[in-house]
This record gives C-alpha cells, sequence and structure tokens, in this order.
C-alpha cells in the first residue's frame, strides 16, 4: 500500500458527526431543530483532475468543516466544483468560469432551500478556489454576510490562462455596496508564489480601504487543517469558524 495522499489525512478537528445528505453536487450538513439557519457555502480549491477519487465532498478535511460548522448551529454546504485545466500551446487554461458557474448555482439551492434562512449566507473559499470569490467580491450582494479565505490563491499563477474576470484584488476595489466582511487565513509556510498573491491582495484592499481580518498560522503550511495537527491549527481552524458563525448572527 501506498502513502496516504494529502487530500486523505484527517482534519485536524473532531466535531460531533451531523447528518449528511448528498444533492446534486451540494453535500448538506443540516443542524437538528426546525427553524431556518443560517448557510455557510464551503468552496474547494483546485484545479484537480477531472477523475479524481474520491471527490472533494468526501475528503475528511471538507467533512470536517461541514461537522464543525453544523455543531455551530449553521447549514453548512460543501459544493464540488468543476475546476480543471485544459491543455494549451501557449499555457494551462484554468475553467474558472465553468467552475464560478458550479458554485453559483448550488449557492442559489442552498438559499431557495426552506431550512435556511437565505438572507444570512457566507462563502467559504480554500486554496484555488479563491478565486472564485471575485464575482462576489465584485456584486457585494445584500445576503452575503461574510467571505473566508483559507490559505488562498488570490492570482494566477505563472503559465496559468485565467479569465481576467477573476481577480479579487480588482474585484475588491470597485464601487457600489460595501464589500462584506473578509477574513483571510495565511499560513506562515506558504509557497511563495501563493503568498505573493495574498501580499498583493492585502496591499489593494488597504488602498482601497477596505478591511480585512487577518488570521495568521505562523508554523501553517498550506493545507494546514489536514497537514498539522498542532493546537495552533486547532485553535486557527475554531477561530475562523467561529468568526464566521459570529457573522451570520442576527
Amino acid at each position: 500500500m501506498g502513502e496516504t495522499p494529502n487530500f486523505l489525512r484527517p482534519f485536524v478537528l473532531t466535531p460531533r458527526e451531523c447528518h449528511r445528505e448528498r444533492e446534486a453536487n451540494v453535500d448538506w450538513y443540516v443542524p437538528e431543530g426546525g427553524q431556518p439557519r443560517p448557510a455557510v457555502v464551503v468552496v474547494h480549491g483546485g484545479p484537480l483532475p477531472p477523475d479524481l477519487e474520491p471527490g472533494p465532498r468526501d475528503w475528511p478535511v471538507y467533512r470536517g468543516y461541514g461537522n464543525l460548522l453544523a455543531s455551530l448551529g449553521l447549514v453548512a454546504a460543501v459544493v464540488e466544483h468543476r475546476l480543471g485545466v485544459v491543455a494549451a500551446p501557449d499555457g494551462r487554461v484554468v475553467d474558472y468560469p465553468l467552475a464560478a458557474r458550479d458554485v453559483a448555482s448550488a449557492v442559489n439551492r442552498v438559499r431557495a432551500d426552506p431550512r435556511v434562512d437565505a438572507e444570512r449566507t457566507a462563502l467559504w473559499f480554500f486554496s484555488g478556489g479563491g478565486l472564485l470569490s471575485s464575482p462576489w467580491l465584485r456584486e457585494r450582494p445584500a445576503w452575503l454576510r461574510a467571505v473566508a479565505l483559507t490559505y488562498p490563491l488570490l492570482a494566477p499563477l505563472p503559465g496559468w490562462r485565467v479569465d481576467p474576470v477573476f481577480d479579487p484584488a480588482a474585484a475588491i476595489g470597485g464601487t457600489g455596496a460595501p464589500v462584506p466582511p473578509l477574513l483571510l487565513t495565511r499560513v506562515g509556510r506558504e509557497r511563495d508564489e501563493v503568498a505573493g498573491t495574498v501580499t498583493a491582495f492585502l496591499r489593494a484592499a488597504d488602498d482601497s480601504g477596505v478591511p480585512v481580518e487577518v488570521l495568521d498560522v505562523p508554523d501553517g503550511q498550506h493545507g494546514f487543517d489536514m497537514l498539522d495537527h498542532t493546537e495552533q491549527s486547532r485553535g486557527a481552524v475554531e477561530q475562523a469558524a467561529t468568526w464566521v458563525a459570529g457573522r451570520l448572527a442576527r
């Protein structure tokens, strides 16, 4: 037997297991009780191979986040999207438009569900899914109460061809409604090319007067919530989840 892939390593916390429902490309984690509850839509990273098994909804880390959020009284919806790569002569085309449509469709279904308080929804993006925050940071619907970004990629990597609309730094610089509260979980052992996109995003936010709460995990690496089983990691995950829950409170 080979070594366990990183994405199948256990979540750093052990929240109580909640009943999980699978519907289309969404896994639901719904707390007990009949009243509509705020919802958190969890958006995984990428790009990923199209035939990867198991898919992100079955990874321990995303099941862990679903259970953790449900334990805080929130509906968690873990979305599986099709962020893939198409080889091209002049670079790797990363299909963010397709993934964005998958996420938008899931968000609409989540908000329409009678178990959800549609006016209290948060979006939580991870890793390469960070670029998928762009449309929401640009449009800023009133029901979007918070956006969380965990070890995010916030600009294309070298050699990637990405539709320029997927630029979180430009999205927060637009005019209109205020940008929703932002939490960025940053790891101290991040890869240089990813860390540079985070620095540029924070600089753009500062230039635009957009506040961003930064949660630092000094000893953490990309994927710390499944790779670094330390008190620092556990505390950071708990703090981020509590921050999201607080922004969704009445």
